[in-house]
């Protein structure tokens, strides 16, 4: 198959999981680093699918790079490409399909719980319907685009998975592994000390690193489950 396009936006925020699984299962791909300096190409003609990775950014925020990538999940819709957002990637998709990004209800960082509807798409995608605790950093949000369907929400954000054809936009980051999880909880910038001690859906450092025992094999396996359902598309 042609190669992976990976559009990363941050250094800091790579492909890790995703990276790993590609290489595992000997499917081709190439990472475009736009803070590295590295150009999105044009059009997806060369690519068999696209990956959008996060970054700290705003969706909404008035960078090229960013509408560069909206412009290419729409070819990928055009062409039937399939498309997989995480985080910011899935805020873009929605974006791209002319839903509005705004501020979450309450910002989401590390391990938290969400819910899997029990509709046919989202076990298609999911496995099964019901909770799940999955890796979050986010302090915006997407509304639900038209003609897309909600396959996944949270008490403190409705919107964290939607499903538009063979396409898939997360709020949460599927992507993560151990050393991902290790470098973020780090983080010691005002943004998130500030929403740390403002909410409980706010972890502090220590409990995002305790959670990787319990809960990233767990984590990988549903990562699994959906790179498999997305890469099948372009096969």
């Amino acid at each position: 198959m042609k190669p992976v396009l990976v559009l990363q936006h941050l250094s800091g925020d790579g492909p890790a999981y995703l990276g790993q699984w590609l290489h595992a299962h000997g499917v081709p791909f190439e990472v475009r680093n736009t803070e590295a300096g590295d150009a999105f190409p044009p059009d997806l003609a060369d690519h068999g699918a696209l990956a959008i990775l996060g970054g700290e950014m705003s969706a909404n925020d008035p960078l090229p790079s960013l509408r560069q990538a909206e412009r290419l999940v729409r070819d990928g819709f055009a062409r039937g490409v399939p498309v997989i957002g995480h985080c910011l990637g899935g805020q873009l998709m929605a974006r791209a399909l002319g839903a509005r990004i705004g501020d979450s209800p309450a910002p989401e960082v590390g391990w938290q719980p969400l819910t899997v509807l029990d509709t046919p798409t989202a076990r298609d995608w999911f496995g099964s319907a019901g909770p799940r605790t999955v890796f979050q950093w986010h302090y915006e949000t997407f509304d639900l685009p038209a003609g897309a369907q909600r396959i996944a929400g949270s008490e403190a954000c409705a919107q964290q998975a939607f499903a538009f054809g063979p396409h898939l936009g997360l709020q949460f980051h599927i992507e993560v592994d151990a050393e991902k999880i290790g470098r973020w909880s780090l983080d010691d910038g005002t943004r998130y000390t500030d929403a740390l001690a403002r909410h409980a859906t706010v972890q502090p450092g220590a409990a995002m690193r305790d959670g990787v025992a319990r809960h990233l094999a767990a984590h990988q396996a549903l990562a699994d489950r959906i790179y498999a359902r997305w890469i099948a598309a372009a096969r």
